[in-house]
């Protein structure tokens, strides 16, 4: 009995060089009760305390650059309409004021200020009507190249609520190039990291200016500010923005951890932070990169005014990202979901493009879950209603990065989905040892042999019952869209007996 993975189920074409490009590079912790019915409590409405960027565009001079994406969407087929604008304005710098505590209540000071010109991509509904009135923006990713993870990731979930969503060149190596945390040798990524979209598209982006890392916060506060009050351009179409949301995945969720921690309380600029697959650590407000909390775990200030989702994988619990060392209790502004059997990347975002691992990469159902968990925080910020709260999966002590395992290797604890509660292979966050560096983001998959299959499943209708009695159960508890059961009880049927 095997389970395909994503690639033979869905195989759009996939390009390698992208594969990394949306990454980075006996006691379990105690944590609340998954809760059915969530409060419903009125967020306050947030008027942003920086100047808005100027906004420019929409640009049509020579050709989009778009962000790597394996999943490159139909924009037509699912109602939304793209176009590309340049921001620009005078940035300021932030030096800590004050020793960087664990607690996350950073304290900054403005210190320079730069001018800097970047450019953001909009997906919205082409129809006004459709349009929610909230808009999601997501920091771009420049682990590799720059990429959309959260798009590839979540953007279902965002097309279904009618929201927006604009992917903004944030970092310096997006725009202007520079050396990528994580090296694959791929010429692709050899290209941007020479240039950016400066260098290698200068017909269009020949006017792009980035003063560096330091000024990026600055920058994504205010163009969320901007994107909220466009002034005369019409980022939106004929639509305006009540609501906006940042997000971002791997090296920009550490980012965005220092964001939520320093310098959002003085900007005032977001609505609510999606928070995806963070390590202990995070980006200081030097806009220096503490990945893996190198110095201890910091956790997000416990005095949010807004709705932060974080989503962890196994991957960011255990030893590569160590998540667990930054563990901190849900709050009235505060959801932690951590996935059992999830990995911080997996087949599904890399659409199949990506093979060289011998081991084999995770196939889990982190994209059921994260749909969710955006569909969630949306609702938490539109309407005030709090996602359910998620079990941490178990360590060996509540700090630990020690993943515990049942005896078939599956993490105990955790958010559950039928992916592990009934499972037909080993879904991990770990890689094999002697693997190279860039399969330890992307977990394993080990399917069982056949006498274990036998054992667990007598009768091929005895292991569809038990999945989907375990997908309706996630279902209910609020961790799996419902408009995703087809699609998930469809990989238990593609499983041959």
């Amino acid at each position: 009995m095997r389970r395909p993975d994503s690639s033979t189920l869905a195989r759009p074409a996939g390009v390698l060089a992208l594969v990394a490009t949306l990454l980075v590079a006996g006691c379990s912790s105690s944590s609340p009760k998954p809760q059915a019915t969530p409060s419903t409590t009125t967020l306050p409405a947030r008027t942003p305390k920086v100047e808005p960027a100027t906004l420019e565009g929409p640009i049509t001079v020579g050709t989009l650059s778009s962000p790597a994406d394996p999943r490159p969407p139909d924009l037509t087929a699912i109602g939304y309409t793209q176009e590309e604008f340049f921001a620009s304005g005078s940035a300021t710098a932030y030096a800590a004021d004050g020793a960087l505590g664990s607690d996350g209540k950073w304290k900054v000071t403005p210190t320079t200020t730069a001018p800097y010109k970047t450019r953001l991509l909009v997906r919205r509904p082409t129809d006004p009507a459709r349009f929610n009135g909230t808009v999601v923006v997501e920091w771009l990713n420049v682990t590799v190249v720059e990429a959309a993870p959260e798009w590839a990731y979540v953007s279902k979930a965002i097309i279904d609520s009618g929201a927006a969503w604009v992917g903004v060149s944030v970092q310096a190596l997006g725009v202007i190039g520079g050396t990528s945390l994580l090296q694959t040798g791929a010429a692709g990524q050899q290209a941007q990291s020479n240039g950016g979209l400066k260098g290698n598209n200068p017909a269009r982006y020949g006017s792009l200016v980035h003063p560096g890392d330091a000024y990026a916060f600055d920058m994504f506060s205010q163009i969320g500010a901007a994107i909220r009050e466009p002034g005369r351009v019409a980022v939106l179409g004929a639509s305006k923005a009540r609501r906006v949301i940042g997000a971002g995945e791997s090296q920009s969720a550490a980012y965005l951890t220092g964001y939520i921690d320093a310098v959002d309380p003085v900007a005032d600029a977001y609505d609510g932070f999606f928070v995806h697959s963070r390590g202990a650590g995070g980006a200081r407000p030097d806009g220096t990169l503490d990945l893996r909390g190198e110095s201890g775990g910091v956790h997000f200030r416990s005095d949010l005014d807004v709705p932060v989702l974080a989503f962890e994988t196994e991957t960011d619990v255990g030893p590569l990202l160590g998540y667990a060392k930054a563990r901190q209790p849900d709050t009235d502004r505060l959801r932690v979901w951590e996935v059992a059997g999830t990995s911080h990347a997996d087949s599904y975002l890399v659409n199949g493009s990506f093979s060289f691992c011998p081991a084999g990469i995770n196939n889990g159902p982190q994209h059921y879950v994260a749909e969710a968990a955006m569909a969630a925080l949306l609702r938490w910020v539109e309407k005030g209603t709090a996602p359910p709260h998620g079990t941490r999966i178990h360590t060996s002590t509540p700090d630990s990065t020690t993943v515990t395992r049942d005896a078939h290797g599956i993490a105990l604890g955790g958010i559950r989905t039928p992916s592990v509660d009934v499972p037909v292979e080993t879904l991990t966050g770990d890689s094999s040892p002697g693997q190279p560096v860039l399969c330890a983001l992307f977990g394993g998959a080990k399917p069982f042999d056949q006498a274990t299959l036998t054992s667990l499943y007598p009768t091929r209708q005895r292991y569809l019952d038990g999945f989907d009695n375990a997908l309706d159960r996630a279902i209910t508890l609020g961790f799996v869209r419902r408009a995703d059961r087809d699609e998930f009880a469809a990989e238990a049927r593609a499983v041959h007996l």
